[in-house]
């Protein structure tokens, strides 16, 4: 298992020191990917709703703070030598496509290769009607149409695109990105997101808990991790291929949260429930476990990283060594 750490373009992850220290603090202690998530405008009135929680509301609700992610993974790189850096998620039709495409090689090249595209077609209307993407209704082509697209221009001698939402052609791009492939995680937890990630991913990435989909046990993870390969082989891919990450957000050491029947949530309770999630979610073909670490203060989330660090994961390196 490889560990990964997600954080949103505010907060602690909101200022030039706070994006320092935690991302050089990760690489520090052996992470694999750092993630940051992805809005560029917080509209003042919302009425989609928001799934990964209950409420249905979003935590920028009431707030529009939010740094552009891929220029701030482009930091994160200068400061950085060796971990990952993940979109987490970006959302496809939120930019132009041949403009996105040249932004994540360029972040590729600047980071010496160590860009993962988790990519998602978005859940925010209101912020896609503000940044005058194509429609809503039509966003999953969109993303289609954006990956393909993608590809072309990093890989092709002679890119071009007459698609209906992406057209070029007769064109330069370079320098190209240093990775071949630059891998794309799709984003998502529905039929449409497991049907694109083994139709066309590099790997699936969803959250582990959505207001309709559960995908926060062993079992339930391991039907879609299945799900997920039958689609590739039916696109005469090799499923082996495929790298499967998930997104906790809701991590905790202590007192375990309950799950609507009343079994424990896992990713909470005590170190030893949470090294044995761990290695139960491993068995059924999770490769990348990534934790959410919001929080205000710099210290906190360091704190909190090299508990994860210290009593879960070095825990069961020692297990197994």
């Amino acid at each position: 298992m490889e560990y990964g750490l997600h954080f949103g373009t505010r907060r602690v992850a909101g200022t030039p020191e706070g994006i320092r220290e935690v991302s050089t603090h990760c690489e520090n202690l052996g992470f694999r990917h750092f993630g940051l998530s992805d809005h560029i405008v917080i509209p003042k009135t919302i009425d989609s709703r928001y799934e990964y929680h209950e409420s249905g509301n979003h935590p920028t609700t009431g707030s529009g703070f939010c740094l552009d992610l891929l220029t701030t993974l482009t930091f994160v790189a200068a400061v950085t030598n060796r971990i990952r850096l993940l979109t987490s998620v970006m959302v496809l039709p939120y930019r132009p496509a041949l403009l996105t495409a040249k932004m994540l090689a360029t972040a590729d090249i600047l980071s010496k290769g160590r860009i993962t595209a988790g990519v998602g077609v978005g859940w925010m209307e209101e912020e896609m009607i503000a940044l005058q993407t194509p429609s809503f209704k039509n966003r999953g082509k969109v993303s289609d149409e954006f990956i393909a697209a993608f590809r072309d221009l990093w890989y092709s001698a002679d890119p071009r695109s007459e698609t209906e939402n992406v057209k070029f052609k007769n064109l330069f791009f370079e320098p190209r990105p240093i990775q071949t492939p630059l891998p794309i995680w799709i984003g998502g937890e529905g039929p449409a997101a497991r049907k694109r990630a083994g139709r066309i991913g590099d790997g699936w990435y969803p959250v582990a808990k959505t207001f309709s989909i559960d995908l926060d046990t062993p079992s339930l993870l391991k039907e879609g991790i299945q799900e997920v390969r039958n689609h590739a082989e039916n696109s005469d891919r090799n499923p082996d291929t495929l790298e499967m990450a998930l997104y906790v957000p809701w991590y905790k050491v202590g007192e375990p949260r309950k799950r609507k029947d009343g079994s424990r949530l896992r990713f909470t309770g005590s170190t030893e429930d949470i090294i044995q999630d761990v290695c139960e979610f491993e068995e059924v073909g999770l490769q990348h476990l990534v934790i959410g670490f919001e929080t205000e203060i710099i210290a906190d989330a360091k704190e909190r990283i090299s508990q994860f660090s210290e009593q879960i994961a070095g825990k069961i390196t020692s297990i197994r060594s």
